[in-house]
Parts: C-alpha cells; structure tokens; sequence
C-alpha cells in the first residue's frame, strides 16, 4: 500500500471527520441541512474529499428506492454516510453523485488556514 495523501481545504468553516479531523467539506459546498442519516440529522454536500467508497447497493431510503454506497473516511476508515450512484425517481435525481454526510460523524472547524 503506498503512502495516503489528504486535502487540506482553506477557508473560515471546514467540515471535518469527528474521529480524526481529516477535511471533509467545506460550508459552501452543502446543498441542504434537512436530511436525515441512519443515526440522526444529516447534511448532503456537493463534494466531499479524503473519502473512499464501498460498494454500490439498492436501498430504499426514506425518498424511495436509489442506489448508495456507504463512505469512508481515508484516514480513520470511520463510516460517515453514504454517496448516491443513482436515484429511480425523477424527482430524486438531484441528489445523483452528491453525498450525505451523518452531523454525528463530522465536526466544524471555525478557523483553518487562509490560502
């Protein structure tokens, strides 16, 4: 296995893994705090980095059938939510290549380093 390399995101509000602090997300990259994640509250981010992905499945979530995989982070290997592959439902299919990232499994981190 070679060497692991993270993003380091800059900027006033980073998202970060709760059990190791790698970055995750930035504040401006979430498009909606209202979901709702296996183990309570849940924000769907447009991009998220230093994550890997397990493999793809079926699974009917509270909106209906879509295809996930669950996400790790690169670092801890903790679960922190899952990516949608796909959404069967037209009106589901914004949610296509975004990830949800469970509130439990991430921290803010109010200050980081300014590019």
């Amino acid at each position: 296995m070679g060497k692991m390399f993270k993003i380091y995101l800059c900027g006033p509000r980073i998202y970060s893994c709760s059990n190791c602090k790698t970055h995750l997300a930035k504040h401006e990259q979430i498009v909606s705090k209202a979901f709702q994640g296996r183990h309570g509250r849940a924000f769907l981010f447009s991009n998220v980095v230093n994550i890997s992905l397990g493999p793809k499945e079926d699974r009917i979530l509270i909106t209906g059938l879509h295809a996930v995989a669950d996400v790790y982070c690169n670092c801890c290997q903790t679960i922190l939510g899952w990516k949608y592959v796909e959404a069967f439902e037209e009106s589901q299919k914004y949610k296509e290549g975004k990830c949800i990232i469970e509130k439990a499994k991430m921290s803010c981190e109010p200050h980081t380093l300014e590019a």
